[in-house]
């Protein structure tokens, strides 16, 4: 096959000019397990990030096949991401705005609106299936608390993703053990785990176990894995954002030692170095970095470092590589993704890398939507937010890079370890397997007359 046909006409090019087709998966349950659902009736986004990534992988008609099949097949488990991002209602948003809303309260209506409005409107619900049947992923640890530390501030994502999860269950559901996972798949749903970017603190310092006591009720509200820290440092330990590097506090301590307890996940994802060093050496279950890179590729603020990666294997956790190009670097693209997951199997083993996106499928709507919510004020220039601390950089993201890490990609994903050689089980441990395995090992609850997992 020429390179010009493989580009002209994305993935069913490709297999017609193989000779191949794409069969029903084995997993039964649906579109959402047929490898075809993963190719057809894309979205002109969607179809442009898809062309962006083959244009670098220029797969093989029979890479491109297995590929597509071995991810209809499987769990699919994106470590650390979003879901499909809706449209606000630039109406709504305007009145608001001309009522007088204060900043807070647009803010969180703006967020409202992007988590959950796919529930209530019919072409938001569109966009919003297309994107999860694209992707073709099974589960997403979701990001289900805003960052810091505040129990008000962290309820409100949550909130927000169990109302979605109550009201379109055959869609998606939420997620609290293994096993719902497995019951999604094999159904043709899709489900979400939630994570929630901060412990909850009453922050009245009353006593260490005052002060962690809403671990536990976020626990029993869903939350599964939590991040140490964000940017900044807290009273848990240095962000990764602090040019200090100072490690996990003595209270830092007993916070990673009641999230063993109560089940929780420790995430050092935006942790600094050495915050996220001291916890996975403490923590008794397994401690992830959800959505990170190698540093030995690239020391970014957000990556690990090998010694840090080290200590989270020796946990049985893993490194979630994300899909950020400014983080990636390289090419920044989707190959740079699979020499991050290559370097990481490759120093560390095949059981200790996943792929936590960081990225979100937006609603083709969003665009218009933001122009009728214009007014003169409305979206202007603010005051970089408080858990923000990013260092300069003059690395420039292009539209190429973004397009074929895009989320709606995973797919090629899949197909991109094929042609780099991992066995059919390398790829499932990869994809989802490893996060599934974590999952299970962190486990403390059991159900009267039987394990949850």
């Amino acid at each position: 096959m020429e390179r010009r046909d493989l580009l002209k006409g994305g993935v069913p090019a490709v297999l017609a000019g193989t000779g191949v087709s794409l069969a029903q998966g084995q997993s039964g349950g649906g579109a959402a397990n047929d490898p075809a659902a993963l190719t057809e009736d894309l979205n002109p986004v969607i179809q442009r990030s898809r062309d962006a990534a083959l244009k670098v992988l220029k797969p093989s008609g029979k890479d491109l096949q297995h590929g597509l099949e071995l991810h209809a097949d499987s769990v699919v488990f994106d470590s650390y991401g979003f879901s499909p991002r809706a449209a606000i209602d630039g109406e709504e948003m305007k009145a608001a705005a001309l009522a007088g809303a204060s900043d807070i309260e647009l803010k969180d209506l703006r967020e409202e609106m992007s988590m959950t409005r796919y529930v209530t409107d019919a072409g938001e619900r569109e966009e919003y299936e297309s994107a999860w049947r694209a992707a073709g992923v099974t589960c997403i640890f979701q990001n289900a608390g805003e960052e810091g530390q505040d129990p008000e501030r962290l309820i409100k994502r949550l909130s927000r993703f169990t109302f979605a999860t109550d009201m379109i269950p055959d869609v998606v559901s939420k997620a609290v053990v293994p096993s719902d996972v497995e019951a999604a798949k094999k159904a043709g749903r899709h489900c979400l785990y939630f994570t929630g970017n901060g412990v909850p603190l009453t922050q009245e310092w009353v006593s260490v176990p005052d002060e962690l006591r809403y671990m536990k009720v976020f626990y029993h509200l869903g939350i599964r894995m939590m991040h140490l820290t964000y940017q900044r440092r807290n009273m848990i330990g240095d962000g990764c954002g602090e040019e200090s590097n100072a490690g996990l506090s003595d209270f830092g301590r007993a916070a990673v030692a009641e999230m063993n307890r109560v089940g929780v996940i420790p995430d050092c994802a935006h942790s600094g170095w050495q915050t996220s060093l001291e916890g996975a050496k403490i923590s008794e279950k397994p401690y992830v970095a959800s959505h990170s890179i190698a540093g030995g590729i690239y020391p970014h603020i957000r990556s690990k470092p090998d010694e840090v990666i080290k200590a989270i294997a020796d946990t049985g956790g893993f490194i979630g590589i994300c899909c950020i190009p400014r983080y990636l670097r390289g090419a920044g693209d989707i190959s740079a993704l699979l020499d991050h997951i290559d370097y990481v199997v490759k120093k560390f083993g095949v059981d200790y890398v996943a792929i936590g996106t960081d990225v979100a499928y937006n609603s083709r709507n969003s665009t218009e939507e933001r122009k009728k919510a214009a007014i003169a004020g409305l979206g202007g220039r603010r005051r970089e937010e408080f858990r923000s601390l990013w260092p300069k950089d003059d690395f420039v993201t292009t539209p190429q890079m973004a397009d074929s890490v895009a989320w709606t990609n995973w797919p090629l994903f899949t197909v991109g370890l094929v042609q780099r050689g991992y066995s059919d089980d390398e790829i499932r441990k990869i994809i989802g397997g490893n996060v599934m395995r974590v999952l299970r090992d962190s486990a403390v609850d059991q159900v009267a007359g039987g394990a949850t997992a």
